[in-house]
């Protein structure tokens, strides 16, 4: 199944994973706060994929500014999710992430959450101000998200 066989806006690129029994709480539905790390997993594919630094590099290092995700439908130990993910903006030392979730079953896929994080570049893990993008990175990015629209 590709991201255009979906009723939704395009993205390009997206990754599987089987939800953990880690992520669910003790209804056994996936625990609000494991959708971070849903979106993380899923942004390291995508950075991979677009040949970016997994978690940014010297003097740029990738660090979460803000994160919001609005929930449609639950998850369960071992769905399957797709996650599809883009980056809608690029600024001078940050990008805009979005993802759209769904579950994968018999029946299709369910839309079960859509999320949006700001990333920015800061000089050092603990800090240091923010940092602008790397050329080559922009130009890796750009490239990777024009080749589907």
């Amino acid at each position: 199944m590709s991201a255009s066989d979906h009723d939704h806006p395009p993205y390009g690129f997206s990754t599987r994973f089987r939800v953990d029994f880690a992520d669910t709480d003790a209804g056994g539905v996936v625990y609000f706060g494991s959708y971070g790390r849903f979106l993380e997993r899923a942004v390291i594919e995508y950075r991979r994929a677009a040949g970016v630094p997994l978690v940014g590099a010297d003097e740029h290092h990738f660090m979460i500014r803000s994160m919001a995700v609005e929930y449609h439908a639950p998850l369960r130990f071992d769905d399957e999710v797709e996650a599809f993910v883009r980056v809608s903006r690029i600024g001078t030392s940050s990008h805009t992430i979005e993802a759209r979730l769904e579950r994968i079953d018999a029946n299709g896929a369910t839309h079960v959450a859509d999320a949006r994080a700001v990333v920015v570049g800061v000089q050092s893990w603990d800090g240091g101000g923010p940092t602008p993008m790397p050329a080559e990175w922009r130009s890796a990015i750009e490239a990777f998200e024009a080749r589907t629209h």
